[in-house]
């Protein structure tokens, strides 16, 4: 009986190893997505092809991501650069019944009332946008630039904590992401380990 619970963990580790090691690579062509957003309208990467996008993986009851639109930094970031002409999408692949899953009505309430400046909200509660990116926690960023190529994936900053008092001293990869590549110079930090809760998946 122990043996066989050996081996159910051994494969589930495994699994989950191999399950982790999926995300698309820096340099690769991003993978086309589609989802209907919080005001049911269907998006697709594709049709963003020739400009900046940011994907944020969202779950609004995780900590690490009450961090950063707590602090008001997620937003700003979103501010600053959909203002540049990047095209900023969050996504929530959360399952129905399982943490941090919501209806289109209750994504729109949230995007109110933590003043979010995304370009849109998508909802994946299939998880097939998650998987396709092999997303695994919240927040798990990307960034793709306009001939659709992923130039940096992983966590956003630099602090794997839920303390906003970290962001301060933190270095934001995103951002440093986005401003290198706006510039036309190479990105020091094209990829790093995302932090935060992980994606519930159906």
């Amino acid at each position: 009986m122990k043996t066989k619970l050996l081996i159910g963990l051994l494969a589930s580790l495994v699994s989950t190893a191999l399950f982790a090691a999926d995300s698309p690579p820096v340099g690769s062509t991003a993978p086309d997505i589609s989802a209907t957003d919080s005001k049911g309208k269907t998006q697709t990467l594709s049709q963003y092809k020739g400009k900046y996008v940011v994907l944020e993986w969202f779950n609004p009851e995780c900590p690490f991501v009450k961090k950063h639109y707590g602090s008001g930094n997620m937003q700003k970031l979103q501010e600053e650069f959909t203002g540049k002409g990047v095209v900023w999408l969050t996504i929530d692949s959360s399952a129905p019944g399982l943490d941090g899953n919501l209806t289109a009505e209750q994504a729109n309430q949230r995007i109110a009332e933590w003043k979010a400046h995304s370009t849109a909200f998508l909802l994946d509660p299939d998880g097939k946008a998650g998987r396709t990116y092999a997303a695994k926690n919240t927040p798990h960023m990307f960034v793709i630039n306009p001939e659709g190529k992923i130039v940096y994936e992983g966590a956003i900053d630099s602090k794997a904590t839920a303390n906003p008092a970290d962001i301060a001293s933190s270095n934001n990869y995103v951002k440093a992401a986005l401003d290198e590549s706006l510039a036309g110079k190479t990105i020091t930090t094209p990829s790093s380990r995302p932090y935060g809760c992980s994606v519930k998946y159906k």
